[in-house]
């Protein structure tokens, strides 16, 4: 199973890569499987290394909102 979390672009590049911010880490991804144009602000799902799919903003922020409880619940747990 993959479990794709929501990366927002802060920069496009010139040769069909673009950077992303997932959860605070920034890398540089491949476009070249997605056919829709990408802004900066955009959200989108990656899959080793390639953008598959640009993502609605309120329903990304929904699910990073999810998984920084997920983190906060099992930093907790891990301190108890």
């Amino acid at each position: 199973m993959c479990l794709s979390v929501p990366s927002k672009v802060v920069e496009i590049h010139d040769d069909a890569t673009v950077t992303v911010d997932t959860l605070g880490v920034k890398r540089r991804v491949s476009c070249h499987l997605i056919s829709d144009p990408l802004a900066i602000g955009d959200f989108v799902l990656i899959h080793i290394g390639f953008v598959m799919n640009k993502i609605d903003h309120n329903d990304a922020q929904e699910s990073l909102d999810l998984y920084r409880q997920i983190v906060t619940a099992m930093q907790l747990e891990s301190e108890q």
